[in-house]
């Protein structure tokens, strides 16, 4: 990919599906740079809502201030919003779903404003090289006398692992069944992976 937006046909809608660590944030910026995507972020969106006080970000906000989880029908509520009014060349959907549940409400959703899933991309990883780049970010971090993130150690990280193979996980079957699941291996450079995930948008617009 050159950096440059490759104008599409037709919109297409993505979900990079991996553990936490595994560059899907990075991945989704060039994604959108390259091929004009808007990227759905759940919690740039709550944010967004929180602030602009329409009625469902009054709801969000009330929410929040208890200290409660915004429920599924929120954050399908907010999705909806973004696809029914944003002008893009497709969608990214990033940090939903995370469970079966939210998938079926996703799948819906598309259905209800006429559109689709085009792909969902496994970013395959492996745990241990994970934990790994964590603790080396921290420690680079630590050395250039910079911040580190309070999430960036190897207890947190292998806890959210956890979490993700427990919860997300079962969303590779799930969306493997619906012949709409694609695979890339993340270990490597983030301009190869750039590479291979542009390769498979190119692909799935192309059919």
């Amino acid at each position: 990919m050159d950096g440059q937006t490759k104008p599409l046909t037709r919109t297409v809608n993505l979900i990079l599906l991996g553990p936490p660590g595994a560059g899907k944030g990075t991945q989704a910026e060039r994604l959108v740079e390259t091929f004009g995507f808007k990227q759905l972020s759940t919690g740039d969106m709550l944010r967004a809502a929180k602030k602009s006080g329409t009625e469902m970000g009054n709801r969000v906000a009330a929410v929040m201030e208890r200290g409660e989880l915004v429920t599924d029908e929120i954050v399908v509520g907010l999705i909806e919003e973004q696809l029914t009014t944003a002008q893009a060349d497709g969608f990214i959907f990033d940090g939903f779903p995370r469970t079966l549940a939210q998938a079926d409400a996703l799948g819906a959703l598309l259905e209800k404003t006429g559109q689709s899933l085009d792909a969902v991309i496994e970013m395959q990883v492996d745990d241990a090289v994970l934990v790994e780049r964590i603790v080396g970010r921290a420690e680079k971090a630590r050395a250039a006398g910079e911040p580190v993130r309070a999430d960036d150690n190897a207890e947190t990280l292998t806890s959210r692992l956890a979490t993700y193979h427990e919860q997300t996980a079962p969303l590779i079957a799930y969306y493997g069944e619906k012949d709409v699941l694609r695979s890339v291996d993340a270990m490597g450079s983030i301009d190869r992976i750039a590479s291979d995930l542009g390769a498979i948008v190119a692909n799935v617009h192309e059919t």
